[in-house]
């Protein structure tokens, strides 16, 4: 029988403890319909590598899209490659308005360079291959099909187009990484600019996910989890703690 006696216990202590400005930057637009994270990332939108360091829905994937247009309208660059690490990922570069908030082109997409559809791996594979000989701008794919097309590829055939990298933290510097050599090989051979995204800069092994003297070609752009929740419009504090209970839950 359940003991109805009142639980003494440890009156909860915070270990952290912030107050938020409440700014609601991180919800609101400018002219060109950009976040604040997102116009952060876009005032380097003329490096040639850039690293974009920001939590989950800071709004990444649009970031991207202002990003790739501007590069493939003003920079010169003839195609957008968006490698997303499983295809439920690839929904977050469908086609896109843009124009109506204020940009100047909106994000567009041919069907059949979504490769993040269902099909075989052999037909994605041709589908991207394909691409890049086609007056097609911008395909979608997973980083497995970005590294099973470039072994049928030249680096050079990467020339003049953005490879955009999300979730970068799938690679590494380790040679039997097979992503960071594909990536690794086009910033060596080719005159391709990168994009790499990612919420968390760090791997689960003792890996380190770019060489230093790699990273140190990359403009990086930070948006850490304080902006982030600085930003918005009702968050006062947030508190992180922990409560004990003493005795037993339960008597019998």
């Amino acid at each position: 029988m359940e003991d109805t006696t009142a639980y003494n216990y440890i009156k909860p202590i915070n270990l952290v403890n912030v107050t938020y400005g409440q700014t609601g930057k991180s919800k609101s637009t400018n002219e060109l319909g950009m976040r604040e994270m997102q116009a952060k990332a876009y005032e380097s939108r003329t490096a040639k590598y850039l690293l974009l360091k920001a939590p989950p829905a800071s709004g990444k994937s649009r970031a991207l899209m202002f990003l790739a247009l501007d590069k493939l309208i003003n920079q010169g660059l003839k195609k957008a490659i968006v490698a997303v690490p499983e295809r439920s990922i690839g929904n977050s570069f469908a086609p896109t308005e843009l124009k109506k908030y204020g940009f100047y082109a909106d994000w567009e997409l041919h069907n059949k360079y979504n490769l993040c559809s269902p099909g075989s791996d052999k037909a994605k594979v041709k589908a991207f291959a394909e691409f890049l000989k086609s007056d097609s701008k911008i395909v979608i794919c997973t980083h497995a099909t970005l590294r099973f097309a470039f072994e049928g590829l030249q680096e050079s055939d990467f020339n003049d187009c953005l490879l955009a990298i999300d979730e970068f933290h799938h690679v590494s510097a380790d040679g039997d990484n097979i992503l960071g050599n594909v990536m690794r090989k086009i910033m060596e051979k080719s005159s391709a600019h990168i994009v790499a995204m990612t919420g968390s800069y760090f791997r689960g092994d003792s890996v380190p996910v770019l060489l230093p003297e790699d990273e140190e070609k990359f403009i990086k752009v930070t948006y850490n989890y304080y902006d982030q929740l600085n930003g918005y419009e009702y968050l006062k504090s947030l508190g992180i703690g922990y409560h004990f209970y003493q005795g037993r839950y339960y008597k019998v």
